[in-house]
């Protein structure tokens, strides 16, 4: 049987929170894919585990070297992953998630009349902004619409919304794994983009990898950083249908272990992590940790309504050894304000306290506002 105490132990460890990454790509890896729907969550992931880093380390990282890519892939989820790992990625998740949102676009495109053949009209569309971001080598989405007018044809969107077509178009082109989104336009909590060919990461266009494989591969990824576990959570976490999750741990090698009375899965080499040493961590909104698993009883507890939306996004979070023990903002002025939810003793509450200072450091003036506030979060700010 594995015990709660081990997960949270294999947690600090393999989530790089007991043990420091070295770096944005150590800590990318060791998390299979740090999530970037909100911009200020990859940088804030990274200096939460690897205090030797800073914001510049991140850009470089994410738009010098390219180590690692953002990719809109499980989930329909923005992801910053490794460069190695990300044709993984593709092929597990971004090209289902591609081909429904290319179904979703081209209903839309018939609700609005654009053309007899809407399928052949936004494939042709799609050539020609290609072809424009790779004759310019980069570019914004405006840069873009300049070069293809086409891009801002409005379309009707249930119930009576209008909008241009542009971020439908540029969306659909990276979940094919034809476009990658760059710098941002603004600082590092920008979401707005600058755009690059696939070539420019990888001459010839991403490798291609056989979907089964592709399964299998990131089943034992998740395994490795989020398991032991129920399958359940895996299926959640990649947004797959059950039967693609058994295959996928069946080929995984995944072995059944029991979780305190509850079934789950883990790896056949897994090792017993023994007992980190003592750790906290001020986690982000929408850090991968939290958001893992599906069930989160065992490292939540009684904690979730001061620190998730109603729709299920998670905020700031204060860890200690392996359970979320509270929550942070970042104030008007810079400092980031904690609450404890629980007694974690004088010198837990003193480490906590000393890692606020640090992180608001690194932070230095950028002020943080999350996407998806929550309702701590929102109070601690003011």
């Amino acid at each position: 049987m594995i015990t709660t105490a081990e997960r949270r132990a294999r947690l600090g460890t393999a989530h790089r929170l007991a043990v420091p990454a070295s770096g944005a790509l150590d800590a990318a890896d060791a998390m299979v894919a740090l999530h970037a729907t909100d911009p200020a969550t990859i940088v804030l992931s990274v200096l939460a585990r690897a205090p030797s880093a800073d914001v510049a380390d991140v850009e470089k990282a994410l738009y010098v070297d390219r180590s690692v890519v953002r990719m809109l892939s499980m989930r329909r989820t923005v992801w910053v992953t490794p460069r190695e790992r990300a044709p993984v990625l593709q092929a597990a998740c971004s090209r289902d998630v591609a081909a429904r949102q290319r179904r979703l676009l081209v209903q839309h495109l018939t609700r609005s009349d654009v053309h007899p053949d809407p399928g052949a009209w936004l494939e042709a569309l799609e050539e020609r902004t290609v072809a424009a971001l790779n004759a310019r080598g980069e570019a914004t989405a405006a840069e873009l619409v300049a070069e293809v007018p086409e891009l801002r044809t409005p379309i009707s969107l249930p119930p009576d919304v209008v909008q241009h077509a542009t971020s439908r178009v540029l969306n659909l082109l990276s979940a094919d794994g034809h476009i990658l989104r760059g710098r941002p336009l603004g600082s590092w909590t920008s979401t707005q983009y600058r755009w690059s060919p696939t070539g420019s990461v990888w001459p010839g266009g991403m490798p291609e990898l056989d979907p089964a494989a592709a399964y299998a591969q990131l089943a034992r990824d998740w395994l490795r950083t989020f398991g032991p576990a129920p399958a359940s959570d895996l299926q959640w976490w990649a947004g797959w249908p059950i039967t693609r999750t058994r295959a996928a741990l069946a080929a995984a090698g995944a072995v059944a272990v029991d979780l305190d009375g509850e079934p789950g899965f883990d790896l056949p080499d897994a090792e017993t992590a023994g007992q980190p040493r003592p750790w906290v961590a001020l986690l982000p909104a929408l850090d991968p940790t939290p958001m893992g698993w599906q069930r989160r009883d065992w490292y939540l507890g009684e904690h979730k309504a001061p620190l998730f939306d109603r729709t299920g996004n998670i905020g700031p979070t204060v860890w200690s050894d392996g359970r979320i023990v509270g929550g942070w903002a970042q104030t008007p002025t810079g400092t980031l304000a904690v609450r404890l939810l629980e007694d974690i003793g004088a010198e837990a509450t003193a480490a906590v306290h000393a890692e606020a200072e640090r992180l608001a450091a690194k932070i230095g003036p950028v002020r943080v506002v999350p996407r998806f506030r929550t309702p701590l979060e929102r109070e601690l700010a003011r």
